[in-house]
């Protein structure tokens, strides 16, 4: 693989490059950053164009809908399906995701993130697509194994995936319309893949508790959406990227985004306590309480606050969903 990331390519940097005129600081950046990462081995690279902190949360759904699924224990922890599910939700369709995302948006990340492999040249066009096609392709095959309708899914989801990154439809520039396809993609679908993997006698109405919770944690999901919209504000703005930060503003951006986080999981609470769950949901809704106090601070300073709220803030969250996981399971018993 010594020549599959080449830190030089004509087709990659050079391509890229003749359209920063505009931005010659940015330029600069970039070049000093594609110096400095020259002597990167291809394994870091990679792993750097695949994102592996943005996996985390399509894992953590899995693992809710295996939960929620009641057929899942302690010991399927280690077992080939569990594996299998953790290879395909984090590396494999997160990954494809990601890449196809960065592949997308290299004219914005010149901008905003201008160190990241596509438009720092450590990674051709051409070799880009190449990883994509490979991981598509050994996404749906694991999907396929664990069950044959989470291969679907995972086709769905990198649909998705071109939905919201690929022009002429680029759904990240329509306001909600980008945030929903992404929190679906990130929390609904690989929930339901959870409950499939482990309950494969599924009827649509017994997975209807799962598909309430995890259409209500989306509407929560789509606000944090939103609070990561901040760090990309500059590009998405010189880029005509229509975000609701730069369509309404950061402070109202916050506003409407820490509504639809709190709504989302009181709603979720609810219909715990609708399926006679009560201490469930008192727990649910306790959670959302430290959540709604940080959000005094991020509405003040959204631009500086946005990271470090989500970095405290969604551990609760995240907290929420399992806790639902754990009563739908309980209220099947």
């Amino acid at each position: 693989m010594s020549d599959f990331f080449p830190h030089n390519d004509p087709t990659g940097a050079e391509s890229l490059r003749s359209s920063e005129e505009p931005f010659p600081k940015v330029r600069e950046q970039a070049g000093r950053n594609e110096r400095h990462g020259g002597g990167l081995s291809n394994i870091v690279l990679l792993i750097r164009f695949l994102k592996p902190i943005t996996w985390i949360p399509v894992i953590w759904s899995f693992l809710c809908g295996a939960v929620a699924s009641g057929a899942f224990g302690w010991n399927d922890l280690l077992g080939t399906k569990f594996l299998l599910g953790l290879l395909l939700t984090g590396p494999l369709a997160s990954g494809t995701c990601q890449m196809l995302n960065d592949y997308f948006d290299r004219d914005v990340d010149r901008i905003n993130e201008p160190w990241r492999p596509i438009p720092g040249g450590e990674i051709s066009l051409r070799n880009a697509t190449l990883l994509i096609t490979i991981w598509s392709l050994l996404s749906v095959l694991v999907g396929y194994l664990i069950h044959p309708l989470i291969a679907l899914y995972v086709v769905i989801g990198i649909i998705n995936a071109h939905l919201y990154s690929a022009n002429p439809i680029k759904l990240k520039k329509r306001l909600w319309a980008g945030n929903i396809i992404v929190a679906v993609s990130y929390l609904v679908i690989p929930w339901i893949a959870g409950e499939i993997a482990y309950n494969p006698e599924f009827t649509t109405r017994s997975l209807e508790p799962s598909l309430v919770v995890a259409a209500l944690f989306t509407l929560s999901s789509t606000g944090t959406m939103t609070i990561n919209d901040f760090k990309s504000l500059e590009g998405d703005r010189r880029t005509g990227v229509r975000t609701l930060p730069v369509a309404f503003g950061e402070r109202k951006a916050a506003i409407v985004a820490s509504v639809l986080i709190d709504i989302g999981q009181l709603m979720a609470a609810a219909y715990m306590l609708l399926l006679g769950q009560p201490f469930v949901a008192l727990i649910v809704a306790l959670l959302v309480v430290p959540q709604f106090f940080l959000q005094f601070g991020l509405v003040d300073s959204p631009k500086t606050m946005d990271i470090r709220y989500n970095a405290i803030a969604q551990n609760f969250l995240v907290a929420g969903m399992l806790v639902c996981a754990f009563g739908i399971r309980y209220f099947r018993l």
